[in-house]
């Protein structure tokens, strides 16, 4: 009988509902990170925003809708919210993570401080890019643990304050991976083509939309194998890696945005530290 008590109390503090793998995987609510958000059972994905713009909404594990929200790196610690179905409103918190510093030694002077011509091209570039990552579709990501886009080292991580001749300059918004001169880029997950070009600071440069959302930038490459409104399976090659742009030597730089809000991809392949 007392083993039947202890059971029934150990049963009763359980939650109802177990976290799912996804929620385990991808749930780092921090400046740069994600919230995923349980939005309970629905027969259809509930509509749901966070400042204003589309998040990706999931039906996790078969039993219950969840929001993935990313979380721009100028995000305050604290309380935040999102809106379900235009009427409803959850709140989440939101913690703190500290981010190191990097600093750059970069032998072209024009990619610390452009001139009147390069700021136009910059600008107008920044532009096309930014619009980019606004886009929103309709498909579901056919993964969301990640692959890694190549194999080799994490050379510099997501979040670094960044000082380029001792200039502070834009944090890194990405994940940079070591990897030799001709490295094939490959899709982490399916996805769309739907943004390449030649860039100012980030060189060679191709986005992929993988769903409601969720993009990948990958740039400083050496080559471009694909055209916009080409489909990548998880896998496809999309180029390869070079010193293209802003860039000291050979490298991938990776980044994922979600909502509009660049995050750390570290977070997509089990790769973050807290």
């Amino acid at each position: 009988m007392r083993f039947l008590a202890l059971l029934v109390t150990l049963c009763l503090a359980l939650p109802v509902q177990a976290e799912g793998f996804i929620t385990r995987l991808l749930n780092q609510p921090v400046p740069g990170g994600v919230a995923v958000i349980d939005l309970g059972p629905a027969a259809s994905a509930p509509r749901t925003t966070y400042q204003g713009k589309p998040v990706l909404v999931i039906h996790e594990d078969g039993q219950r809708w969840v929001a993935i929200v990313g979380l721009p790196l100028t995000t305050k610690p604290g309380s935040q919210q999102i809106k379900v179905n235009d009427t409803q409103r959850l709140s989440f918190q939101v913690g703190g993570k500290h981010y190191a510093e990097q600093r750059i030694t970069i032998k072209n002077q024009q990619q610390v401080n452009p001139n009147a011509a390069n700021l136009k091209r910059i600008n107008r570039e920044l532009a096309e890019q930014t619009r980019a990552y606004q886009q929103f579709s309709a498909r579901q990501p056919s993964n969301l643990l990640f692959d890694k886009p190549v194999s080799g080292p994490l050379s510099s991580p997501f979040g670094l304050r960044r000082f380029f001749n001792g200039e502070e300059r834009n944090p890194h918004s990405g994940l940079d991976f070591a990897a030799k001169r001709g490295t094939p880029v490959q899709a982490p997950a399916a996805g769309q083509v739907i943004l390449i070009g030649d860039y100012f600071f980030n060189g060679k440069t191709v986005f992929v939309d993988h769903g409601q959302g969720l993009i990948s930038m990958f740039c400083h490459l050496s080559e471009i194998g694909v055209k916009v409104g080409d489909e990548l399976p998880r896998g496809g090659v999309l180029g390869k890696v070079g010193a293209t742009g802003r860039a000291t030597g050979p490298h991938l730089h990776w980044n994922v945005s979600l909502n509009d809000a660049r995050i750390d991809p570290a977070i997509f392949i089990g790769a973050f530290k807290p």
